[in-house]
């Protein structure tokens, strides 16, 4: 095998940065050989994900330098990237042919495709496009023994055997080290328009026959909009919920045309329930997309990953309101899927309170609320995952074949795998 090049050291582990794939090979053979306790890193943007006191590693397996567009199909509409390309990057290489892979995380500048699909990361485009798990059609990665293996294909209907790809998006590292991902890909729409809708409001109300029913509170109104969205013709990418101030914030990216027709449509929607609803500036677009993908991240706290049906969101957050008991909290999220960032204050014992209180809400047939990030006393008296159910014993399983010796970012995967 190759010997790995860029080696470092930090602290009490050893820092490589493997130019290619055979030197991951390398890198993996020696520690599985050794029983070393690998940790794999990409970016760091979500380096505190997971649990408190992950076990020590010896060596940190830095992705930066497997950075390429490997493969542009650009006439398929697939795309194979390696693990430490950024997000941000890899889109600039695809925009060439007027493509990209339509995902928006927090960091986005940052943060790379390895890091993204271990994750399985999204953001608000998730309404419109899916997650990574919905984008990803293959999959290259090194095994815990050092053996390289590839899964899936390079063309969208290529679907046969073993879905690898999907069971390593969401591993976060646990089970083998991801070097590179295929994924398909869609046009970039030439126009976006964003309308903000805010709840509090309560403005004259324009009648009609295609308005959908007044509301007299910021919770009926929000029903309203929302359902009056989901069903209806128009085509979001992304609908967004804000809390507080309780603003609804709604994307069309398409053609000019029908970008301004979508955004007017759901104005005189919002309109219709009493809010007051303004198409964003273009120039002021961007701006705002940013500040709301990094809004949960900028304050101190819990940030806390709940997902629950859409039609739980409303009771939920009314729930939060009370609980909370007057300290500091914001959500955002997926109004239409029902994936919802929450940040709370407090000390720890406050958050955990209201982490748990979450969890006896939601249970696993129902949703889940996942400890994204969290200080190690929280992390310490809560377990940042939460119940699983019935899948951990298979994701147990999983683990023990994939990675028998544990050493591959021990403690850090779903369920302390």
């Amino acid at each position: 095998m190759t010997e790995p090049t860029g080696v470092a050291q930090v602290g009490s582990s050893t820092l490589i940065e493997p130019g290619t794939i055979e030197e991951v090979a390398s890198v993996l053979a020696n520690a599985s050989r050794a029983r070393q306790r690998v940790a794999i890193r990409g970016g760091g943007t979500k380096s505190g994900w997971g649990a408190a006191t992950a076990a020590p590693v010896d060596i940190v397996l830095s992705t930066a330098r497997l950075n390429a567009v490997v493969a542009h199909r650009h006439g398929d509409l697939t795309a194979t990237v390696q693990a430490g390309a950024r997000l941000a990057d890899m889109n600039r290489v695809l925009a060439r042919h007027g493509q990209w892979i339509p995902l928006d995380p927090s960091w986005s500048e940052r943060a790379t495709i390895g890091g993204i699909v271990a994750t399985n990361d999204s953001g608000p485009r998730r309404h419109r496009y899916g997650a990574p798990r919905d984008l990803i059609i293959g999959i290259e990665v090194v095994r815990a023994d050092g053996v390289p293996a590839k899964a899936g294909g390079i063309v969208v209907k290529n679907v046969a055997g073993y879905d690898l790809s999907r069971l390593m998006t969401g591993s976060f590292g646990s089970l083998a080290a991801i070097v590179s991902a295929t994924f398909k890909l869609y046009p970039r729409p030439p126009a976006s328009r964003t309308v903000v809708i805010d709840l509090s409001t309560d403005s004259a109300r324009r009648g009609g026959p295609a308005c959908p029913p007044a509301a007299d509170t910021s919770v009926g109104r929000y029903e309203a909009i929302v359902s009056a969205l989901l069903s209806s013709h128009l085509t979001p990418t992304a609908i967004e919920l804000q809390v507080p101030p309780g603003n609804v914030l709604v994307r069309f990216e398409t053609i000019d045309v029908a970008a301004e027709q979508q955004a007017s449509a759901i104005v005189e929607i919002a309109e219709c329930v009493g809010c007051r609803a303004s198409v964003v500036a273009p120039d002021q677009e961007t701006a705002l997309w940013d500040a709301h993908s990094r809004r949960p991240w900028g304050g101190e706290g819990a940030v806390i990953k709940v997902a629950l049906l859409p039609t739980d969101i409303p009771a939920t957050l009314g729930w939060l309101a009370d609980a909370a008991s007057g300290a500091d909290y914001d959500v955002v999220g997926r109004a239409g899927v029902g994936v919802l960032l929450a940040r709370i204050g407090g000390d720890a014992a406050h958050q955990a309170r209201l982490l748990n209180g979450l969890r006896d809400r939601l249970p696993p047939q129902r949703g889940s609320a996942v400890l994204l990030r969290g200080s190690d006393a929280l992390k310490s008296s809560v377990d940042p995952w939460g119940p699983i159910g019935d899948g951990l014993a298979v994701m147990r399983t999983l683990k023990h074949r994939f990675d028998p010796n544990g050493i591959l970012n021990p403690g850090a995967g779903p369920g302390g795998l």
